[in-house]
């Protein structure tokens, strides 16, 4: 975690904005035509393709991640797994569900607070969020 060059919290704030016009509102409007709702689990499971599928055949990049020139890496700077991704998305996911959002509160705060810019999702994962493109010298 030599080379540690985190992404603070409006970009990530601003490529979750991005993720959710890209991926979200599709969904969305596509279970809304099938379904006649907005969210069901079609929704639900196509968020979780994306958000945990994507970073890892991506090299760490969401849509909207990539658009701001941010991506996930693991903490020896490697590419995220599946694994990786299953802990940064569903374990976190469910302890910001037991939490009733309190986490996702905190994990903000530590994202806008901590020098390395790590949520909770992250210490989960072993992750961060860096500006560095996977072919840095």
């Amino acid at each position: 975690m030599e080379n540690l060059n985190p992404a603070g919290f409006w970009i990530r704030f601003g490529a979750s904005l991005f993720d959710g016009i890209i991926m979200a509102a599709p969904l969305a409007i596509i279970s809304y035509l099938i379904f006649g709702e907005s969210d069901t689990w079609f929704t639900t499971i196509g968020s979780y393709i994306y958000f945990i599928l994507l970073p890892v055949v991506w090299t760490g990049y969401t849509v909207g991640k990539r658009i701001l020139g941010i991506r996930i890496v693991n903490l020896d700077e490697t590419d995220v797994s599946f694994w990786t991704m299953i802990k940064r998305q569903l374990i976190a996911g469910l302890i910001y569900a037991l939490t009733f959002g309190i986490g996702v509160i905190v994990s903000a705060f530590m994202v806008g607070i901590r020098e390395d810019k790590r949520a909770i999702h992250d210490f989960i994962a072993g992750t961060y969020v860096t500006f560095y493109p996977p072919w840095k010298e």
